[in-house]
């Protein structure tokens, strides 16, 4: 449960940073950056203190990667520009639960308890109550339906990365291994890395062939970071890299070390509801960043999620 909570303040953070970094740099680049950052940091571990690609369960970590940090990545930093922060983050983590939970019951046969289940849709209903009222009216229309898609594909990646994840450590321990967090992040994290090339590629040449101009979304930079590329002091690399690094070290390495973790020890229906609150925390620093303060649904939403997330702690 430990690492729930670690995986929880880790990606209240990496959403905002993945965020500024996705207006800076453009969605699919900064996450190429993201995951070939995190390939290298995690791989050092992996290698000199860890098991590598070695073990019985490598194959499964890289196809959860796939799944996960791949889809899930790419989709997630399309639906961040257009969504922003909260909302985009929202409609991931709630959905991620509804599909990890589900999967893990159908594929895994793991079934939580009613009490799990009404302490995780208290913790659900406590994320909507608080997070929905701000976010929907600060986005357009003409990127709302969009992001939402986006956001859901990005949900259902996550959600079955989480589950083959499950599986992967079920099928370490009947052959008596224990891979550690670290090691099992980075072997998602070459499946996502794969994901992402293939991004890559994909929009260079579908921009190539299109001619067309780059999306608005794409475009946009914050306030302070624009009047310095306006007056040639900086260029988007200078800006955005503390924002990369800042990214890849709070998510793909801290955060999904923390989340490999929580996996290792507890169902990802219990998982996923703890880790959903992670909007919830987002709030305040993404309000500093990007403007606005919570409304006063945020606290009563935040306090249900609070009780809920107590409940599963108490009774997982």
């Amino acid at each position: 449960m430990i690492g729930a909570f670690g995986t929880t303040l880790f990606f209240a953070l990496t959403a905002v940073f993945a965020n500024r970094s996705a207006k800076l740099l453009g969605s699919t680049i900064a996450n190429f950056w993201r995951l070939l950052l995190a390939a290298l940091i995690l791989g050092g571990w992996a290698h000199l203190a860890g098991r590598g690609l070695h073990g019985a369960s490598g194959g499964w970590f890289f196809v959860s990667g796939l799944a996960g940090f791949g889809v899930g990545g790419v989709a997630m930093f399309e639906s961040l520009p257009r969504l922003g922060s909260s909302l985009a983050m929202l409609i991931v983590q709630c959905g991620t639960v509804l599909v990890a939970a589900g999967g893990e019951w159908l594929w895994l046969g793991t079934r939580l308890t009613p009490v799990q289940i009404g302490f995780a849709l208290l913790t659900l209903a406590g994320v909507i109550i608080g997070l929905l009222p701000r976010s929907l009216p600060n986005v357009p229309k003409d990127a709302l339906w969009a992001g939402v898609a986006w956001a859901v594909l990005s949900a259902a990646g996550q959600g079955l990365g989480a589950v083959m994840s499950r599986k992967a450590f079920a099928l370490a321990a009947a052959v008596q291994q224990h891979p550690d967090p670290a090691t099992t992040a980075y072997q998602r994290a070459l499946g996502g890395l794969l994901v992402a090339v293939v991004a890559v590629l994909i929009e260079r040449s579908w921009r190539r062939l299109a001619a067309r101009r780059p999306r608005a979304t794409d475009a946009v930079l914050c306030n302070n970071c624009y009047t310095k590329l306006q007056n040639g002091s900086a260029g988007p690399w200078r800006i955005a890299w503390p924002w990369v690094l800042a990214n890849v070290l709070t998510g793909p390495v801290l955060g999904v070390t923390c989340y490999q973790w929580a996996l290792s020890t507890t169902p990802a229906g219990i998982v996923q509801p703890i880790v959903a609150t992670s909007p919830l925390a987002t709030i305040p620093l993404a309000a500093w960043l990007e403007g606005g303060w919570p409304r006063p649904a945020y606290y009563g939403g935040a306090l249900l999620a609070v009780a809920g997330v107590a409940g599963l702690y108490f009774f997982h």
